[in-house]
């Protein structure tokens, strides 16, 4: 009985609720308050089991020592806060504190509050302190000049203050002690790849800045934060944003507009998670498919990148500062896409961040270009050099100097000659590859003498994700030894703060709550649809394969035809981006269902099931995602990602993605394949048994775009923005190459809809008698013909008329080259037309699209 009855209270014993126990915590660890206003800082009590509180909880209270005076700043305050028992888990109760008021122009003061429970037991979390803003100052008034405030803050700062000002740590280094922010005098913050905050939601990312903000505004001078993120193709970083094409796609779409719009969409989405700064766009000029960051860039030929610029102007909108725009950054200060294959000496890389060997000449024309356009024509605020070097043939090859440690691009092009009055970002931990001869190799990074060669050669902020405080350590040594002169931190922080005052962070440094619901919108998604439909390019279309019939019986295959993360690509959620489900949107294969409801679709990613029945196969195959460096061709291999990004990576197919391109060729009657990538992928030996082919690059979240063109829905209009290389061993192939016979070349893209029909809408009407088209639909060659399409295309009556008349001449020269009718050099001629065409020389477009249109 005695056993029973022992065992009955270990039982009872054992599952007896632990005690409750309290804690007492400020709901905001900071607080801000006008001079002269009162403030009212809460204060909560929680539980540890969440129900409301057994016994009555008592908490004093009492100003303590900041940087406000009791008695002239604010009034003393003392007392005790008791939360009676059944208050719920979660109450709060208010301390009112009394600021006094004055004509004395100052900067910002604190007001610690310390919070001691008197009741055992209970603990007490974050102690609460209130800043009183600075007032009356010449930096703080807008009316002011912009440069008048600047010189009047400039003048308060001590060199701590500038230094933090030159210094931009990672999220996850201050996101657990955000009191960082103020202790480093933190002039930025950024996310890097995947780095956010959870939840990954927009209201959630909004909160974090805000909070930042708020650290940031508790030092006494209370400059605000500039945050900044990669949202390349859309804010990838947060989960539920509008994902774009990337860069290699929105040029292939000749649609400045568009890309403006894109750009606009994108900016209202980081504006509304409170981010100010977008690391976008990459005008860099890609010149060989094997480099990782190809999708990137908007071309291989510098006048379409320049003509996508307007990129700039979406982001940043016709006036600093506007509520739904941010600060663009051009990218990476220069030539970051042409270096040479093998050069590259980080990691394992073998072409990113390697060596642009190159004559002062060339360098100009192709890689410095498109910088002279955006910091001239559209105002970059912002400019980030590249980790690659650069190698003038002019004193010989072998003395390479990287672009962090580039004087005379960076202080004496980029500043001087260009005229850029904006400032320069590092990237991430830029300076950290600067040779440092007199340390072991390692020694931890940076060094001393990387800070002092990056400083002096004229960037202006750092991006040191983990190691902030070392670098203003470090710069702090180099200024009082005399190595960095104040001249150039005072240019620096000039540059940083005229940017904070253009934009209004002084005047509104918080971000509203009200704009959150943009985040992947209706409306932003179908603006996403479009540039998706507009960047696919139509290589191949035997027979009219093309569109498809809405009721057609169609076979899908291809790993990536419902891959929503692999049609995503790169800097994705991830930096390298993340296979599978990974955001929210339409699959290519949920697009074709979508869009056309009364298709009979059968899908197979790995062509395993029948194929009988169908009428047509579509075969989605490519790449999976991959970023700078580990997507070089033969670089290092992606270890933390999925299996699929493992995969090493060249410029064409996989096995498996040719066995199932060849097994639904040779099955279906009518065979289209897509080819989702961020390059170019060779299929030549492939390309008999294909009836179209399109190149859809890396369109995004909206996989509706892509079906839209293959049902019709949407003319075909992309053109190639790279050369597609006839094999692997033909790279680096480009425009205006001495020798050029890529498989298609720069500026290809057949159309599927009627040219008659485009010259109908802009009124050509001389063009539009039956006698000046072939049968199949294409324009004719003949002299009287192609007389009145140059008329047309010279006259200056239309901008519309003149490129709908080009491109029916286009599509007759491409007609002949599809059927190996053109003449020599046709694909050079073709190339050279388009590049005319961009560059504004309309009559030589004419002239090479009409000659290999004759044949």
């Amino acid at each position: 009985m005695s056993l029973l009855v022992a065992s009955l209270l270990g039982t009872r014993v054992a599952s007896a609720a632990p005690a409750q126990r309290a804690t007492v915590t400020a709901v905001h660890a900071l607080r801000t308050v006008t001079e002269g206003q009162s403030a009212s800082l809460a204060v909560a009590v929680t539980t540890s089991d969440r129900r409301p509180l057994g016994r009555a909880v008592a908490v004093r209270y009492a100003t303590g020592n900041g940087t406000a005076s009791a008695g002239s700043d604010y009034d003393a305050a003392s007392g005790t806060l008791t939360f009676p028992a059944g208050t719920a888990s979660g109450g709060v109760q208010r301390i009112p504190i009394i600021t006094r008021g004055d004509d004395t122009p100052e900067t910002a003061e604190t007001v610690p509050v310390t919070l001691r429970a008197t009741t055992s037991g209970v603990s007490v979390a974050t102690q609460p302190v209130l800043v009183v803003d600075g007032h009356g100052l010449p930096y703080l008034d807008p009316r002011l000049p912009v440069d008048r405030r600047i010189a009047d803050l400039l003048g308060r700062m001590t060199l701590d203050d500038k230094i933090g000002q030159m210094t931009q740590a990672e999220r996850a280094a201050v996101a657990s002690a955000p009191t960082r922010i103020a202790q480093w005098r933190l002039g930025s913050v950024l996310s890097g790849g995947g780095s956010a905050p959870a939840p990954n939601t927009p209201a959630a990312w909004l909160r974090m800045v805000n909070t930042f903000q708020q650290y940031a505004r508790s030092t006494p001078l209370q400059i605000p934060l500039l945050y900044g993120v990669d949202a390349v193709h859309g804010h990838g970083n947060v989960y539920g944003a509008t994902i774009f094409p990337h860069n290699v796609g929105l040029g292939s779409t000749r649609d400045p507009a568009l890309v403006e719009r894109v750009n606009e969409v994108t900016a209202a989405e980081v504006r509304a998670t409170g981010i100010p700064w977008n690391f976008a766009p990459c005008i860099c000029v890609a010149r060989d498919e094997r480099w990782g960051r190809t999708y990137e860039s908007f071309s291989e030929d510098p006048a379409l990148v320049i003509a996508m610029e307007t990129s700039v102007d979406g982001l940043q909108g016709r006036r600093i500062g506007a509520p739904d725009r941010v600060l663009a950054t051009v990218k990476h200060y220069a030539g970051d896409g042409d270096t040479e294959f093998g050069s590259s000496t980080t990691n394992t890389y073998t072409i990113d961040q390697g060596v642009t060997v190159t004559s002062r000449r060339d360098f100009a024309r192709i890689d410095l270009a498109p910088y002279v356009v955006a910091i001239r024509k559209h105002r970059a605020a912002t400019v980030m050099p590249s980790f690659s070097s650069v190698d003038w043939t002019e004193d010989g090859i072998g003395n390479p100097v990287k672009m962090h440690a580039h004087r005379e691009l960076i202080t004496g092009e980029l500043k001087g000659r260009m005229g850029f009055d904006g400032f320069v970002i590092s990237d991430w931990e830029g300076i950290h590859q600067l040779p440092d001869p007199s340390v072991p190799a390692d020694a931890p990074r940076p060094t001393a003498a990387q800070v002092r060669v990056g400083v002096n050669a004229g960037t202006d902020m750092f991006m040191e994700p983990n190691n902030a405080p070392d670098f203003e350590r470090l710069l702090r040594a180099e200024v009082t030894a005399g190595r960095v002169s104040q001249a150039r931190i005072d240019d620096a922080v000039r540059r940083i703060l005229r940017a904070k005052f253009a934009f209004g962070l002084f005047e509104q440094p918080y971000a509203p709550d009200d704009r959150v619901d943009e985040v992947g919108s209706g409306a932003h998604r179908a603006v996403a649809r479009q540039a998706a439909a507009a960047s696919q390019v139509l290589l191949k279309n035997t027979g009219r394969a093309l569109p498809l019939k809405p009721d057609a019986r169609i076979y899908v295959a291809g790993r990536n035809a419902d891959n929503i993360g692999n049609q995503a690509g790169g800097w994705t959620m991830d930096w390298q981006g993340r296979p599978g489900r990974s955001i929210p949107g339409t699959t290519i294969l949920q697009g074709i269902r979508q869009v056309a409801p009364q298709a009979r679709v059968v899908h197979s990613a790995d062509a395993s099931a029948p194929t009988a029945g169908s009428d047509v196969g579509v075969v989605v195959v490519g790449e999976t995602p991959y970023a700078e460096g580990f997507g070089d061709v033969g670089g290092p291999t992606w270890e933390n990602g999925t299996p699929e990004q493992r995969e090493a990576k060249s410029l064409t197919l996989r096995a498996a993605d040719r066995a199932v391109v060849a097994k639904v060729c040779a099955a279906v009657p009518t065979c289209v394949v897509l080819v989702v990538s961020g390059r170019p992928q060779v299929i030549t030996d492939q390309l008999g048994r294909i009836d179209a082919l399109v190149a859809s690059w890396l369109p995004g979240s909206e996989g509706t775009g892509v079906a839209d063109v293959l049902f019709g829905r949407r003319p075909f209009t992309g053109r190639l923005s790279m050369s597609w290389p006839r094999a692997e061993n033909q790279v680096p192939v480009n425009v205006g190459d001495r020798t050029y016979r890529p498989l298609y070349p720069y500026g290809w893209g057949l159309r599927a809809d009627p040219g008659r029909e485009r010259l109908t809408t802009v009124g050509a009407r001389e063009l539009l008698a039956p006698e000046h088209w072939q049968p199949d639909g294409t324009l004719r060659t003949d002299a009287r013909t192609l007389a009145l399409a140059e008329r047309a295309v010279t006259s200056g009556e239309s901008a519309k008329l003149r490129d709908a008349v080009l491109s029916v001449v286009r599509d007759a020269a491409q007609a002949r080259a599809a059927t190996g009718r053109a003449p020599v050099s046709w694909e050079a001629k073709l190339a050279d037309a388009d590049h005319a065409q961009i560059t504004g020389a309309y009559e030589k477009a004419f002239s090479l699209l009409a000659a290999v249109a004759r044949g």
